[in-house]
């Protein structure tokens, strides 16, 4: 599960997640230590929460030097999905048993909170895990799709067909997917070892073409998706999402949101094995 609908909007699953588990973490540190100290401690697990997000950072982006340091602005743009996780818990943890070796009188509520926030963020994993039916490396959904310009429709495993492969969901009216489709169509032009598919969601033919044409852009392998199956198939009731599968068809990783060259460049050096 990538993200929910809430009325009109598409939230992610994990970030909501762990806004709750550090949301609870500061309500039970602050509840559990003595009045004069309650601020204090929950004070200190936000601290913990961003030095974490700052350490899951730094580590993501190190770790993938080469693709951010050709853009830096992609540093921070905290929206492509590029977090270090295990990173991260470690700098909070640590955070917070530096606290509480200072501190004696609050030592127990922040053991408290950060045992509340590891348990929700498991357990908001195995609800992800659960709601999908299937491990993370599942195969392709599916759903048949409409050759754009084209009469043939095939199902998306049949469009893998072999061939590492990234899976675009997008629309016209949705300003993200408008905002990385340039992105995307430089990424196809430049990398043949990789196939993209961009499949329109719920949109005529007219629109997509005149959206096309207006863009510039020069895409290949555009598909239909006429009822919109593949997002709610896939885990993802929001838009732009983008999906990466290797060359078995089994899925590999999937964002949520827009994707910037960088993170983008990411994922390709993962689809490749490097």
């Amino acid at each position: 599960m990538l993200s929910i609908s809430l009325g009109p909007l598409a939230l992610p699953v994990l970030p909501m997640v762990l806004m709750l588990s550090v949301w609870s973490a500061a309500t039970l540190a602050r509840r559990l230590s003595p009045k004069e100290f309650g601020q204090s401690a929950e004070n200190m697990v936000w601290s913990a929460a961003a030095l974490g997000l700052i350490a899951a950072r730094l580590a993501h982006v190190l770790r993938y030097a080469d693709a951010y340091f050709v853009t830096p602005w992609a540093l921070v743009d905290v929206r492509d999905g590029g977090w270090h996780a295990a990173a991260g818990w470690a700098v909070a943890a640590l955070w917070l048993v530096w606290c509480g070796w200072r501190q004696p009188m609050i030592r127990r509520a922040l053991g408290m909170a950060a045992l509340g926030a590891g348990l929700i963020w498991m357990a908001g994993l195995a609800m992800v895990w659960l709601a999908d039916g299937k491990p993370a490396h599942q195969s392709a959904p599916d759903v048949m799709l409409t050759e754009f310009n084209g009469a043939r429709m095939l199902s998306l495993p049949q469009l893998i067909a072999g061939k590492p492969t990234v899976v675009n969901l997008w629309a016209t009216w949705c300003g993200p997917c408008r905002a990385e489709m340039p992105t995307l169509a430089a990424a196809q032009q430049n990398t043949p070892d990789v196939a993209f598919v961009f499949v329109n969601q719920g949109e005529p033919p007219a629109k997509v073409a005149a959206y096309l044409q207006r863009s510039g852009l020069t895409l290949t392998n555009v598909w239909l998706d006429p009822a919109s199956q593949l997002g709610p198939a896939s885990g993802s009731r929001g838009l732009p999402t983008t999906l990466f599968f290797d060359a078995t068809g089994k899925r590999v990783d999937a964002h949520f949101g827009m994707l910037n060259a960088a993170a983008l460049q990411v994922q390709l050096e993962r689809l490749r094995g490097r």
